[in-house]
């Protein structure tokens, strides 16, 4: 390695030829997922109301690698394989013997990582026939990757848009209605559960966890002729999200490094486990012993502060029930910018290897985050999403632990996409009129009473 080199490149022949299945490896046996209305695990049948067969046979797969279609491979080279820099012009600001580097998927033309998955489940989706699709989206990223994903492969799109996110974030809407989706602001008078959200508080500035309750039902109220489509929490996401990670191994082999601690921001967790599974596989296969650090914001603290239960994976009760920290399934967040990390719960996968101890979590605060965003900025030119600059801040803190204890310390992050639509979030913070929101302490012990009941006899 140059003592001066930045960037480290990979060729189109390098692109990953499978993703990467974390079940086949993971100590923890995956709990079963549930039906929301009996309660029992979930068939086949039941799943296939929302998603095509091929996608579900990858959500319950222990096999270790699943081949990529090659014309998923094709789209993807578009902007894969993504580059590793290092940032060195940040490390000098900060006076660090730490060493970070940063895969930038930032690159994607829709501008972040949610387009690994969308294009995965779009092409699924038209080998089996649909002919539409419904989703959620947060901040609009998901949105924005699954409309273009939608494009290349003629499908139609609804986009049920969490209502601030809405708000704030326009120009990703309209990013959705150019490539032809349709975008309602969630809670919407379209569906049953949106309309008993606005009967309940018209005023509501929405969740994830409605938006996927208006999607989720769309879609199951519409004969077969739509099917749903998620952004993050199921495995088959995740999945589709190791393409990241497999790259990451390479290009830290030409770096001449391998990081020690492994970070990236979760919401619903597709961004970090797309980086840090690969990662996960060699600590247990290979003996590595790289640390791995989800950081979320403290308005949110699904992992830091939520409970290990069954739970819905919507606020209607309508998905299916899976075993996750949760802050519980009627959490309405307040209104922070990272829009994507505004979920109430987790993916069980992540959070099966969170609870037996194989990833590590912390919590930051919103005006930290942006401190962090900006300074990134400043050193290494490139403007981050707010939820990609919650990872930004846990890896500027390490790189500063490392320094107060003189210590030389490899850092690898995911940036997992920019933030040339959240300039208004950026606005807020720069007039100083940007406020912070915690998850209070005595909450998380109510956080029992808003579960599902689930019988011992109907867990395997």
């Amino acid at each position: 390695m140059s003592d001066d080199q930045v960037r480290f490149s990979l060729n189109e022949t390098d692109l990953p030829r499978f993703w990467y299945n974390v079940n086949a490896d993971n100590p923890v046996a995956p709990a079963p997922v549930l039906h929301p209305g009996t309660k029992e695990p979930v068939t086949p049948d039941f799943l296939s109301v929302l998603f095509p067969m091929e996608l579900i046979q990858q959500e319950i797969s222990t096999e270790r690698y699943i081949e990529i279609p090659e014309e998923v491979r094709e789209i993807y080279k578009l902007w894969r394989p993504t580059p590793l820099m290092r940032a060195r012009r940040l490390e000098k600001a900060l006076g660090t013997p730490a060493h970070i580097y940063y895969k930038y998927e930032g690159v994607s033309p829709s501008g972040s990582h949610k387009s690994n998955t969308a294009v995965a489940q779009a092409y699924y989706n038209k080998m089996a026939g649909t002919k539409a699709l419904t989703t959620e989206t947060g901040a609009g990223q998901w949105g924005s990757a699954l409309s273009m994903a939608c494009q290349f492969f003629g499908l139609d799109l609804e986009v049920y848009m969490v209502r601030v996110s809405y708000n704030q974030k326009p120009y990703r809407r309209i990013l959705m209605e150019v490539n032809g989706a349709q975008v309602f602001a969630s809670p919407t008078d379209r569906t049953n559960a949106g309309r008993a959200a606005l009967e309940q508080n018209p005023d509501t500035p929405g969740s994830l966890g409605l938006a996927i309750s208006e999607a989720v039902e769309v879609a199951a109220m519409s004969n077969n002729t739509k099917k749903y489509s998620l952004g993050s929490v199921l495995n088959h996401v995740l999945l589709h999200q190791t393409v990241i990670g497999e790259e990451a191994l390479k290009q830290m082999d030409m770096a001449g490094e391998y990081p020690d601690v492994v970070v990236g921001c979760v919401g619903g967790g597709s961004n970090f486990s797309g980086l840090a599974f690969p990662f996960i596989r060699q600590n247990l296969r290979e003996g590595a012993r790289t640390r791995l650090l989800a950081v979320e914001p403290t308005a949110s603290p699904t992992l830091t502060k939520g409970i290990y239960a069954f739970d819905y994976g919507d606020s209607a009760r309508m998905a299916p029930i899976v075993k996750m920290y949760t802050l519980g399934h009627d959490f309405v967040p307040p209104a922070i910018h990272a829009g994507g990390l505004r979920y109430h719960g987790m993916a069980p996968a992540l959070c099966s290897l969170y609870d037996a101890g194989h990833i590590e979590a912390v919590a930051v605060k919103q005006a930290d985050v942006f401190d962090a965003a900006v300074q990134f900025t400043r050193t290494e030119g490139i403007l981050p999403a707010p939820e990609s600059a919650h990872a930004i801040r846990a890896a500027i803190d390490e790189a500063l632990a490392a320094k107060a204890l003189g210590e030389k310390r490899v850092i690898l992050f995911n940036l997992s996409g920019h933030g040339h639509f959240d300039l208004t979030a950026y606005q807020e913070y720069l007039s100083g009129s940007m406020t912070d929101s915690s998850y209070p302490d005595e909450a998380v012990q109510n956080i029992k009473d808003h579960l599902p009941e689930i019988s011992l006899d109907a867990v395997p």
